[in-house]
């Protein structure tokens, strides 16, 4: 089987899809991989490394996005589409629920798209979950942000010129991203609270040191949704957590939000009246921004200062790391490459495999994942439709 990995053109995008390490591996496994010129220059990885690893360089955009199969980590552009071959596979990141027009565009190819985001949550699937594997990443580097922006010791330092305080943190939102800041910011020497609609994470916060932050919402304080993410409130359980977050932050000097909604804009967890009673010099990293943001002051994409707190609202915050991001997510292709082939190396697609059906997104001409198709406008699929009964 033929691979290619091909250069990202995303705007900020420094990440590469294969690394040496992974690219080694392929090669001894029987696999041809071509890697596009400059393909791992954003993440510090010269072609030379590629070449001792058993890959061959390419410049051709025809020959590279013409493989059996084309690795990349942000979706491809309109131009990089229509150099795909029908008979090609597509694997990486594809925007299903938010970007039609590349779901649609990479249906019209004929092309075979597979999206990493849309590999359900099962424990098998866990070594191809790159949305964990990058969100592992944001939080660490959201924690780091923080701390960079406030003008505070992070740690309780005891000096002869007197002790000074721990910082606080309050990371709002449970999941990978958020559990992984928890336990950055612990190791920084903070005191830490954690938040999250989902009852099931307390315990998870616990173990990482942090204070689980528990506020009556009502009825519905447990807002766990299908794949273990967190579902949309109602509008007047929405309104109670903010009022009550908004009291829980004013002692606070760093508030890192990470609460997402697949397919849905970001919940409001943060309102401009919690970010005007925050105590002046005091942070707040939205790392929700791609999708509206959690915090009503951001901005998405910059850092701004609004009633003397600071609001950062960064953009892709795993290519800010983009060696270790890169092989993280290099290996969740591997694992992906791995299901997509059969004993011998060659490609067989088994759409009776869970997690290949369930990150399919275009097959046959056709957009086949039902919520890149409600996104798109598109009808319910003979493929996704339940047998009628006889």
């Amino acid at each position: 089987m033929r691979i290619a990995v091909v250069r990202e053109t995303a705007p900020g995008e420094r990440r590469v899809a294969l690394v040496p390490e992974v690219i080694r591996k392929l090669v001894s496994g029987g696999h041809q991989v071509a890697v596009e010129r400059g393909a791992g220059a954003q993440a510090m990885i010269p072609d030379e490394l590629f070449t001792e690893a058993g890959a061959s360089i390419d410049e051709d955009p025809s020959a590279l996005w013409g493989a059996d199969v084309v690795v990349k980590v942000a979706p491809p552009s309109a131009e990089e589409i229509a150099h795909l071959n029908a008979d090609s596979v597509l694997v990486g990141f594809l925007s299903p629920l938010t970007s039609s027009d590349t779901v649609t565009a990479l249906a019209a190819s004929g092309a075979t798209g597979f999206a990493l985001e849309a590999v359900p949550r099962i424990s098998r699937a866990q070594s191809i979950d790159a949305l964990s594997s990058q969100s592992n990443v944001a939080g660490y580097r959201a924690v780091l942000l923080g701390a960079n922006l406030l003008g505070r010791f992070f740690p309780m330092l005891m000096t002869a010129a007197g002790t000074v305080r721990p910082a606080k943190v309050l990371v709002l939102g449970a999941g990978v991203a958020g559990l992984q800041a928890i336990a950055t910011a612990r190791r920084l020497g903070a005191v830490v609270q954690g938040f999250d609609v989902r009852a099931a994470v307390k315990e998870q916060v616990e173990s990482l040191g942090a204070t689980f932050l528990e506020l009556d919402l009502g009825e519905n304080d447990d807002a766990e949704g299908a794949g273990g993410y967190a579902k949309a409130l109602s509008e007047d359980t929405q309104r109670r957590q903010q009022e009550a977050l908004a009291d829980a932050m004013t002692d606070v000097d760093v508030v890192i939000t990470t609460a997402l909604i697949p397919g849905r804009p970001a919940p409001l967890l943060v309102t401009e009246d919690a970010v005007a009673r925050m105590k002046p010099g005091a942070v707040v990293v939205d790392l929700a921004a791609e999708a509206g943001g959690n915090c009503a002051r951001s901005t998405p994409g910059e850092t701004v200062v609004v009633d003397d707190v600071t609001v950062a609202a960064p953009f892709n915050l795993p290519s800010s790391m983009p060696e270790h991001a890169s092989q993280l997510y290099a290996r969740n292709i591997q694992s992906m490459l791995d299901l997509l082939c059969d004993d011998e190396g060659r490609l067989a697609l088994d759409f009776d495999d869970e997690i290949v059906a369930g990150a399919c997104v275009t097959r046959g001409g056709e957009v086949v994942h039902p919520g890149a198709r409600a996104t798109a406008g598109l009808p319910e699929s003979a493929a996704t439709q339940p047998a009628s009964a006889s």
